[in-house]
Formats: C-alpha cells, structure tokens, sequence
C-alpha cells in the first residue's frame, strides 16, 4: 500500500488543453474559490468522477451481456410494470414534499 501512495506522488501530472466557454470557466473559478481550491484541483476531480462513472457503465454494461448470454433476461411487460412503479413513486413523494411545504408555509 505505501509503495502505491509513493508511485502517485512521484508520477507527474501532464498538461492537457481543452475549449470551454468562457462562462463555465467564471462558473469553475466562483466554486473553486469558494472551496479555497485552484481550478486545476476541480477538473482533476471531475475527470476522476467521470472516469469512475464511465468504468461503473462499462461493468454494469457487462453484467447485462453476461445475463443476456445465460437468457436471464427481464420480459419487457415486466419492465413496464417496474417503471410505471419507479413514476408513481416519485409523483407520491412529490405530492409528499409539496404537502410538507404547504403545511410550514
């Protein structure tokens, strides 16, 4: 473990360029102040969370390979029923929200 922690602290960063919109450039500047963070700190962090994210997919995707090769698939009458399950949850818990304002107003 400590040799992995020696590595990253020796490997040196690269320099990378990129286009961005001047705003969304304001926009990273006002929160990395406000983190008392460089900029660079912010886009290493969101480069990190995509790369994570992206790997999360990519496992997930294969996952579902696996499932569909060995037939352990889902009917899609059944997915319909989940979804419709998944909306009517979330419409309940926004009527819900929207009663707890009502109530504190």
């Amino acid at each position: 473990m400590y040799y992995g922690v020696f590595f990253r602290i020796m490997s040196s960063p690269r320099t990378i360029s990129f286009r961005i919109a001047p705003e969304k450039v304001d926009e990273l500047d006002l929160i990395a102040k406000s983190m008392d963070r460089d900029r660079s700190y912010l886009l290493n962090e969101a480069v990190e969370t995509y790369l994570r994210e992206q790997r999360r997919f990519a496992a997930m995707v294969e996952e579902g390979l696996e499932a569909a090769l060995k037939g352990e698939l889902i009917d899609d009458e059944d997915v319909g029923i989940m979804m419709d399950s998944w909306v009517r949850n979330r419409a309940r818990k926004k009527g819900a929200k929207a009663g707890a304002v009502r109530a504190t107003a």
